[in-house]
C-alpha cells in the first residue's frame, strides 16, 4: 500500500528514492555488447536479436513493403488519431525553431550566430510491450523541423520479427528515413559506431531501460546524446477538492510503466490522502499490468501531506519531477512558483496521459531530479549553434593594444602578437 508521510517530518533524501538503478550493475555487460557490435557489425546485431528477442532476422531494416502493409492494415481511425497528434506536436515545436541573427551596429564590425542541423540522428524507441508510436512522433518530428538530414529509428522486434503497425505508421507520418529492428545496448552501439546496414549517426536520443541508458552514457563523446533517462515519475499536487479516483488513476498511469516508476501525491488534505490511498488499491486490481504497477506503488510510491499548498509547491520543487500535475482550483497562481519540473499539467482536466500522446509538448523529459538543470527534448536538441564575427582593419586597430594586454596578463604572448602584427605596416612581429 502506498504510504502516507508528513512533509515536515521528512529529510530530503527520504522524500523520493532515486538510487534504485544503482543496484543494477550492468556496466560490464554493456561494455561487452558495445565491443561486440563495434567488431562484428550486423552479425553481432543479429546474434543479439536472437538472444534477447528470440527471433532470427535476415534483414535488420524495415522494408518499404512492411511499411506499406502496416499502413494498409491499420484502422483508419487510429491513423487519423496519429495524424492529429502529429499535427499538435508539429505546431508546438515549430515555435522552437530559432532564426540566425547578425549584429551590425558598430562600423566595420559584424557578428552573429547561425543554427545548423545535426546531419544524422538515431532515435531509440522502447518496446514494452510494443514499440511506442508516441515516442516516435515526439522524437522524429522535432528532428525533422530542425532539418536533420537523416533520421534513423531503432526499436526491438516482436517474436515474429516485426515492428507494430502503429509504430510503423507513426514513423511514416513523422518522416523517419530508416527503421531498424534492433534494441537495447546493441542498438546504441550500432548507431554510435555504424555497421554494414546501420548508418553511424552524430547523436543518439530517446528513452530506454538501464542497458540503453548505460550504453548511451558510455558512447557519449563518440556521439552526442540527449539525456540519461531514469524511471518514469509523476507528482500530482492536489488540494482537498480533487477527486481521489482521478488522482489515483493518474498515479497508476505512471506506475504501470515500470517496477521502478515513482508515483507521488503531494497534498494539503489528510482526507484526500487517505481516500487516494484506498482508491489506488481498488484501481490496481483492475489493471492488466497490475503486478508491475503494484511493485512501483509499494516500492517507490509516496503520499506526502503538507500544511498548505505553499509547502506542497516547496516539496514539488525539491523532488523536481518528470511530470507535475497541479490539480487545484487556480493552477495558474501556482505555476510561477514551480521552479523544477519537466512538464507541468495545469488543472484537474489535464491528465499526464494527455501530454504523453496528443497535446503537443514533448514527452521526452528529464527524470531523477535532473529537471533542476535540464529541459524536455526539443528542436534545440537537433541543431548546433555557431557564432561568427568580422572586423575590418579600421575596427581592429583601436582595440589591438587592449587585446594584447589582456592576452599578456594571461601569459599568452603569441595571442598578443597575433593581434599586434596586424598593426605593423611591414608585417613584422612586434
Amino acid at each position: 500500500m502506498i504510504p502516507i508521510l508528513q512533509f515536515d517530518q521528512l529529510a530530503p533524501e527520504d522524500i523520493l528514492n532515486r538510487d534504485i538503478r544503482a543496484e543494477e550493475d550492468v556496466s560490464a555487460a554493456v561494455d561487452a555488447v558495445l565491443a561486440a557490435v563495434k567488431a562484428g557489425g550486423d552479425a553481432a546485431l543479429k546474434a543479439y536479436t536472437k538472444q534477447f528477442n528470440g527471433v532470427e532476422l535476415e534483414d535488420l531494416q524495415v522494408s518499404e513493403a512492411e511499411l506499406d502493409a502496416a499502413w494498409k492494415g491499420l484502422d483508419p481511425e487510429f491513423i487519423k488519431t496519429l495524424e492529429m497528434a502529429a499535427e499538435n506536436i508539429r505546431r508546438f515545436h515549430e515555435h522552437q525553431v530559432h532564426k540566425d541573427f547578425v549584429l551590425t551596429n558598430q562600423p566595420g564590425i559584424l557578428m552573429g550566430q547561425r543554427y545548423t542541423p545535426i546531419e544524422k540522428v538515431g532515435i531509440c524507441v522502447p518496446s514494452a510491450p510494443a514499440a511506442f508510436p508516441s515516442t516516435i512522433l515526439m522524437n522524429v518530428i522535432p528532428a525533422k523541423l530542425a532539418g536533420v538530414g537523416e533520421i534513423v529509428v531503432v526499436t526491438p522486434p516482436d517474436k515474429n520479427g516485426a515492428i507494430s503497425s502503429e509504430a510503423l505508421a507513426a514513423a511514416k507520418i513523422a518522416g523517419a528515413d530508416k527503421i531498424f529492428k534492433i534494441g537495447g545496448a546493441q542498438a546504441v552501439a550500432a548507431l554510435a559506431y555504424g555497421t554494414e546496414s546501420v548508418p553511424r549517426v552524430d547523436k543518439v536520443v530517446g528513452p530506454g531501460g538501464i542497458f540503453v541508458a548505460t550504453a548511451k552514457r558510455k558512447v557519449f563523446g563518440q556521439v552526442a546524446i540527449d539525456m540519461i533517462a531514469g524511471p518514469s515519475e509523476i507528482l500530482v499536487l492536489a488540494d482537498g477538492k480533487s477527486d481521489p479516483a482521478w488522482v489515483a488513476a493518474d498515479l497508476l498511469s505512471q506506475a504501470e510503466h515500470d517496477v521502478l516508476a515513482s508515483p507521488v501525491l503531494v497534498t494539503d488534505s489528510q482526507a484526500l490522502a487517505r481516500a487516494v490511498q484506498t482508491e489506488v488499491e481498488r484501481q490496481l486490481e483492475l489493471l492488466p499490468r497490475r503486478e508491475i504497477a503494484r511493485r512501483a506503488v509499494d516500492d517507490n510510491g509516496r503520499i506526502i501531506v503538507t500544511d498548505d499548498l505553499e509547502k506542497a509547491v516547496e516539496a514539488a520543487n525539491l523532488i523536481a519531477p518528470e511530470h507535475l500535475e497541479l490539480c487545484v482550483d487556480d493552477p495558474f497562481a501556482l505555476l510561477p512558483r514551480v521552479k523544477n519540473a519537466g512538464s507541468i499539467f495545469l488543472g484537474r482536466s489535464a491528465p499526464e496521459a494527455l501530454g504523453d500522446y496528443f497535446a503537443g509538448p514533448n514527452h521526452t523529459l528529464p527524470t531523477s531530479g535532473t529537471a533542476r538543470f535540464s529541459s524536455p527534448l526539443s528542436v534545440d536538441d537537433f541543431v548546433k549553434k555557431s557564432s561568427f564575427l568580422y572586423y575590418d582593419q579600421a575596427a581592429l586597430s583601436p582595440v589591438a593594444e587592449r587585446i594584447a594586454e589582456f592576452a599578456r596578463r594571461e601569459g599568452l604572448e603569441a595571442h598578443a602578437r597575433s593581434v599586434l602584427i596586424r598593426n605593423e605596416k611591414g608585417g613584422n612581429a612586434p
